[in-house]
């Protein structure tokens, strides 16, 4: 029996939002001290850690983030950003945003 072992991206598409600046300084749900300064992101399935590139779908704006909460809880949306994630994508003012996320999926056996 042999294994073959590739990595593959994943492609989503969704909507985006942020988190509000009254979440700076608390836990999220992987146990970090939230901040919104770093490049972070909340998504409901991945892994902790799994480094995710968002584009903003209406200005092609990118940008590289680690997943480290659980979240959105906001019916129709896929990820929250931290707001420094959200200014590198200009979507700060409409505060959500048409968005597709790449990551690299697991194994193919």
């Amino acid at each position: 029996m042999s294994l073959v072992s590739c990595s593959h991206k994943i492609v989503e598409s969704g909507k985006a939002s942020y988190y509000a600046d009254k979440f700076d300084g608390r836990q999220t749900s992987n146990g970090e001290i939230f901040k919104q300064r770093k490049k972070t992101a909340a998504h409901r399935t991945l892994p902790f850690g799994t480094k995710v590139t968002v584009k903003n779908l209406s200005n092609g704006r990118t940008v590289k983030v680690r997943i480290n909460d659980r979240g959105p809880f906001v019916k129709g949306r896929m990820i929250d950003l931290s707001k420094k994630a959200a200014k590198k994508l200009d979507m700060v003012n409409a505060g959500v945003a048409d968005v597709e996320i790449k990551y690299k999926g697991g194994s193919i056996k």
